[in-house]
């Protein structure tokens, strides 16, 4: 299981104090905002909008905050704002690459908060491109194997033009060509399976591996960064060690 995974897989059974804070509620907001925003806000003709719907629910996350999301992510807001997506590159400390994928109406503030954390962090922003080169695109998916058998599970996923299929602790995840995504998405809907995350990820091919505390710093960065409001996702280029995994769920 790669680092990356592991993390996650920490992240998923600390999900319950997330929730305690409303974070679980506004990622899954913004899920729903980018999903509308790229594919329009009617669930029935966006696939990736109807997951993220679903998801909410099963957050039982309000009507009315998963409307008003929706509104958000076309433009229709009471305040009429429209959002701008936004990807900025960066170091967030001891080498590590960041790539930050944002939503915002007002590019000043992201970005003067971003360079905040970074420098914060020991870190900076970068030129556009600098940092990019270190990753590629990929279509991602993860959800839950309860009740579904891994050999179908992987049928599904090579059928469906996956590059890896990994299983572990009761999680699938998917890793596939960007222009897979659509055909992953609606093999895994026409079976009712709704991932805990979908989406476009950038994926390392470049990473870096730094010392436990120096690596706990990064994360303590990384963390600040996805909690802005304007963030949507934060990738990096990190190495995930036994050590540091090993002091992740120690916490």
């Amino acid at each position: 299981m790669s680092g990356h995974s592991h993390w996650a897989t920490i992240r998923r059974k600390k999900g319950a104090a997330d929730a305690k804070k409303g974070a679980i509620f506004t990622r899954l907001a913004r899920e729903v905002v980018m999903a509308a925003r790229e594919g329009g806000g009617d669930p029935g003709m966006n696939i990736r909008l109807a997951m993220a719907v679903e998801r909410a629910r099963a957050q039982n996350m309000p009507k009315d905050n998963i409307e008003r999301a929706i509104k958000k992510g076309t433009g229709e807001g009471k305040d009429g704002v429209a959002m701008e997506q936004l990807y900025y590159e960066g170091y967030a400390g001891h080498g590590v690459a960041v790539m930050l994928e944002c939503l915002t109406d007002n590019r000043n503030r992201t970005v003067a908060e971003v360079r905040h954390l970074l420098s914060r962090g020991g870190g900076s922003m970068a030129e556009a491109g600098s940092v990019g080169w270190q990753f590629k695109k990929a279509a991602f998916f993860s959800f839950s194997m309860e009740g579904l058998e891994e050999d179908k599970v992987f049928e599904l996923a090579i059928n469906g033009g996956a590059d890896d299929v990994t299983f572990d602790e009761g999680v699938a995840e998917i890793i596939a060509p960007v222009e897979q995504y659509k055909i992953l998405s609606d093999s895994l809907h026409a079976i009712k399976i709704f991932p805990e995350e979908a989406g476009i990820r950038m994926l390392a091919t470049n990473e870096v591996e730094a010392e436990p505390e120096k690596a706990m710093q990064v994360l303590k960065t990384i963390e600040a960064l996805e909690e802005l409001d304007d963030v949507v996702n934060v990738f990096h280029n990190m190495k995930m060690s036994d050590e540091v995994l090993a002091a992740l769920e120690s916490e």
